[in-house]
């Protein structure tokens, strides 16, 4: 770059903020520099190439003012492209919010309410409860990013489900630039051996943990004493139970530990607690609150009064409080289009469920001993499930040996099989529930497992759309969704549904849609890698999977409906599938769901009116999903024991007594639970901040990074000039590249031949195509590529001046002449450079941090004179007339030469503008109630003059 020259005099030191040239390009001094290695970032303010340099290959330099030349003299409107591709490829803002800078996400205006909140907090204590997919997960990385990048927090743990591990391990990286190491029970080994004496933790800054690793007792006091400063427990109402239950209460042990034990340096942890189903049990909520504070836990939940302290500490939300909030839309799905479709069974597969019942019963009746009696039990209604779900299952069941008949006792049989039979997945992962069970049995006869073969041969008999009327069903849903413009999900319960499912609908579709099936035969990194394959094919799409996906996968990009081809026995389940697709990003108003089930074997129905209608019609009455506050194995083993034991036809199984008396028990509590939602909603379903208090804040916050309509523009306009077609669409537009070097290619990320990019005006976007947002990667892209080329001043090497306006749109120098001024007016383009000390409560942390500043004069009587902002913002818009190739030369010149003159005022302002930047961040602090002691703002010593714009009226001589 020609903006900077290295300086003859040589200097020892290299202070935050100087400016160093280094490897063929210039460099910007950060306070991580030791005495032996100078870290610095690119001049254009790319925080991705921050490196290291070694002092004897560095030297000092100084920016150098722009150098007119014939044919490279722009006008006006480079300086507002150059001032925007300032703000938007740099992340070294000057923000009162580090993190918004610094990362590679557009938060909405609702998700920066929670940062506000836990920056009210000294030690950070929060529950962020806010409704199934409105981002919580951005909520807290933002939390997380603020309080590293301020020094309030020196690591990071997140505590999760392992569905969700890759989950947040990609969430940090792309969204925060936070690079996490997993700890697995897979991986923990691993980890420790290479971070030697140290802990895991005191190794590894970043990690997320998997609940399946610390629910390993000899784990604990290991985790418990070393984990980082900052924690983050998502799904966290699976570490609390007011029963006191097994994992449950054990992971509660353990938060309780880290949420009360001090560090070495007397500070108490960071603890955010994410999840969207916070109140189902009371006194689980308040075993949850207690991690807060101690003296929420004696909150009186059913008093209106009372709750300021809990407002400190809990922020909640749901879709229609921020649909419009601030004055911001936000689209989430209007609805979900609910249906449930009923299917027959033909005789020949009812002749298999009948023999498959009469098998159950046989087996269940005649066990000798509780536990065998038990173990078979399992195995009748993994049976029954298999052969409910596909002809392919139930052989694979058969021919399966039960992973009950392993265990020693009854209760280790129930622990094992009441989960996965009855779907009772809240506490545990849904890895591995997917696979087919088994039912055979070595305390079986011959005879009877000889029995099992058999069953297993006439079900694979009945594979195809000929005998199987639910395959059949299944095909005709897909054919009417995929008419109808949408693209489903198909969700299974069984590892061989799946496949069995996938393979007839890809040949009863044909080439309608792209088809493929994910389940957890799969490791997660490679279930991603085959969603990616199949979306990125042209036309429809339809994805058939287990309840794997049901976690951890976000699939609202590219799918619009869910067919629940095997009924789930707890409503959790139907809600986390649907979950999938409606969430923000969704762009389809309407989404569709639709429930197979069929009145033929006997439990279908009961499962329908007891568990999903109900759990839809509370749905409706409090506007969010409730989920079942209690087990619902009760009514489930009413269920199967009048299957079993009973001597009714299946297809005539009715509601008996103790079905009635446990399914009445069971809505009666789960009605109690959605009455407490919606008083919760009534008395303090916000947050502590008050709307009036943050409003004019979180606009300043957006706008300090560049407005919507100011991106736009840049976006249009960069491209118009280097030489892309505009063509306009509805909320955006298409610009067509073929006319684009390479290099400018490789900034907007097009790859191959490609030759179109589509920008759409904001957040969601289909998948292929740009957002007008700051952290949209094409956006960045571009914007480093204007302040590049803007920085190569190349010498005129006699082009024309078309051909080098398409070299570079942002001209450093420009010359107008417009009747938009009565006296020549010079408009500068400065950069100024501040050190940035956060008090910290880890530790006192300095950044480097820019700010672009338009400042403007005109010469008078006394002098010269500054002129206001709004001055400034009405000769952006100025109308010019022709004007002379020698004119624009000389004037230029004229300018240049002036800034020698001016740099007493430029340097004053830089004074001006540091102590507005400590007011903006005392201000913030302020507002957060945070101690903002130790905070210091100190302006760099010299201003760098980016651009040198010069207005003269039509008047002036030429």
């Amino acid at each position: 770059m020609t903006g900077l020259s290295v300086r003859d005099d040589s200097i020892q030191d290299y202070p935050p903020g100087a400016l160093v040239r280094a490897r063929g390009r210039d460099w910007v001094v950060l306070p991580e520099s030791t005495a032996d290695l100078v870290v610095a970032r690119p001049l254009n303010g790319d925080g991705e190439f921050i490196t290291g340099l070694f002092r004897d290959e560095i030297s000092p330099a100084e920016f150098l003012p722009p150098v007119p030349a014939p044919g490279g003299i722009g006008d006006h409107q480079a300086a507002s492209l150059l001032r925007t591709a300032l703000r938007l490829g740099s992340a070294a803002s000057t923000g009162p919010l580090r993190s918004l800078s610094e990362i590679a996400v557009t938060p909405r205006r609702y998700q920066l309410v929670p940062l506000l909140l836990a920056l009210r907090q000294q030690t950070v204590r929060l529950l962020i409860s806010d409704d199934f997919g409105i981002g919580k997960t951005v909520e807290a990385g933002l939390i997380a990013k603020e309080l590293l990048a301020q020094g309030d927090a020196r690591g990071l743990v997140v505590i999760c489900p392992p569905a969700l591990v890759e989950q947040w391990r990609d969430e940090l990286a792309e969204k925060f630039a936070i690079d996490a190491e997993l700890v697995l029970p897979s991986t923990a080994a691993r980890l420790q051996r290479v971070a030697g004496d140290d802990s895991i933790f005191e190794r590894y800054p970043f990690t997320i943990v998997s609940t399946e690793f610390i629910k390993q007792e000899r784990h604990w006091d290991l985790f418990a004493r070393t984990c980082p400063d900052l924690v983050i427990v998502d799904e966290a109402h699976t570490c609390v139970s007011s029963a006191g239950s097994g994992q449950r209460q054990k992971r509660y042990e353990l938060l309780r530990r880290i949420a009360d034990n001090t560090l070495p340096d007397g500070r108490l942890r960071h603890l955010l607690l994410v999840t969207a189903t916070p109140h189902s049990d009371e006194e689980a909520f308040r075993q949850l609150l207690s991690l807060l504070a101690p003296k929420l836990a004696e909150l009186d939940l059913e008093q209106r009064r009372g709750h300021e302290e809990l407002a400190r500490h809990f922020v909640q939300r749901r879709r229609r409080d921020i649909r419009r909030y601030l004055d911001e839309e936000t689209p989430f799905p209007t609805d979900r289009q609910f249906r449930m479709v009923a299917y027959t069974h033909t005789p020949i597969y009812a002749d298999l469920h009948h023999h498959t019942l009469a098998f159950a019963r046989e087996t269940v009746r005649g066990a000798e001993g509780e536990r065998t009696r038990r173990v078979r039990w399992w195995s009748a209604l993994a049976m029954l499930r298999s052969t409910a779900s596909s002809p392919r299952a139930a052989a694979a069941t058969f021919q399966t040996r039960s992973a009950t008949a392993a265990t020693e006792t009854i209760a280790e049989a129930d622990e094992l099989a009441s989960r996965s039979s009855y779907d009772l997945l809240e506490d545990e992962a849904l890895e591995g529930i997917d696979a087919a069970p088994g039912a055979d049995d070595e305390t079986l006869p011959e005879s009877t497992r000889g029995h099992l073969r058999a069953l297993a041969t006439e079900a694979l008999a009945l594979e195809g759309t000929r005998h199987d009327a639910k395959l059949a069903t299944v095909i005709f849903e897909v054919n009417s969704l995929l008419r109808d413009g949408y693209d489903p999900i198909v969700f299974c319960r069984y590892i061989p549904t799946a496949e069995y499912v996938s393979d007839h609908l890809r040949k009863a579709l044909g080439k309608k849609a792209a088809i493929d099936v994910v389940t957890g035969t799969l490791p997660p990194s490679e279930r991603v890698a085959r969603i990616n394959h199949l979306t990125v094919q042209p036309g429809r799409h339809v994805l058939v999977t287990t309840d794997c996906l049901s976690e951890g996968v976000n699939l609202q990009n590219h799918f619009q409906a869910v067919i629940h081809y095997d009924l789930a026995w707890n409503p959790t389940l139907h809600e986390q599938r649907e979950g999938r697709i409606d969430r923000f990003g969704q762009r389809r108003a309407y989404l569709r769901s639709v429930a197979l089930y069929t009145e033929d074997n006997g439990i279908d129905n009961v499962i329908l009116e007891v568990l999903i209608r109900k759990h839809q019609a509370i749905a409706r009455q409090t506007g969010m999903p409730v989920l079942v506050p209690v087990p619902a194995d009760g009514v489930l083993n009413a269920l199967v024991e009048g299957l079993l034991l009973g001597e009714e036809h299946p297809g005539q199984l009715a509601l008996d007594a103790a079905v009635i008396q446990q399914r009445n028990n069971l809505h009666h509590v789960w009605q109690s639970s959605a009455d407490r939602e919606i008083e919760v909603l009534r008395k303090y379903a916000y947050s502590g901040v008050e709307l009036d208090e943050v409003k004019d804040l979180i606009v300043d916050l957006q706008s300090t990074l560049a407005t919507p309509a100011e991106v736009r523009a840049f976006v249009r306009h960069a491209l118009h000039e280097y030489g892309a077609v505009i063509v306009p669409r509805q909320d955006g537009f298409i610009a067509q590249t073929t006319g684009l070097d390479s290099a400018v290619r490789d900034a907007l990320g097009l790859t191959g031949g490609a030759n179109e990019l589509v920008f759409q005006g904001d957040l969601p976007v289909l998948p292929g195509q740009h957002a007008l947002v700051r952290s949209d990667p094409a956006v960045v892209g571009l914007a480093r590529a204007v302040l590049e080329s803007a920085l190569d001043e190349a010498p005129d090497d006699g082009g024309t001046s078309e051909e080098k306006q398409h070299r570079n749109p942002a001209a450093r120098c420009g010359v107008i002449r417009t009747t938009a001024v009565s006296t020549r007016t010079v408009l500068l383009l400065a950069r100024y450079r501040f050190r940035l000390t956060f008090p910290g409560a880890a530790y006192p942390r300095m950044v480097i941090a820019e700010d672009t500043q338009m400042l403007a004069y005109r010469a008078n009587a006394g002098g010269r004179e500054w002129l206001p902002t709004e001055e400034i913002s009405a000769l952006l818009t100025a109308k010019p007339e022709n004007t002379l190739e020698e004119f624009v030369l000389n004037q230029a010149k004229r300018a240049v030469a002036e800034l020698d003159e001016v740099r007493d005022a430029l340097d004053a302002r830089g004074a001006e503008l540091a102590e507005q930047l400590r007011d903006t961040h005392e201000r913030i602090r302020t507002v957060a109630a945070r101690k903002k002691g130790g905070l210091k703002v100190e302006p760099h010593e010299s201003v760098d003059v980016l651009g040198v714009y010069v207005f003269t009226p039509p008047g002036e001589a030429q």
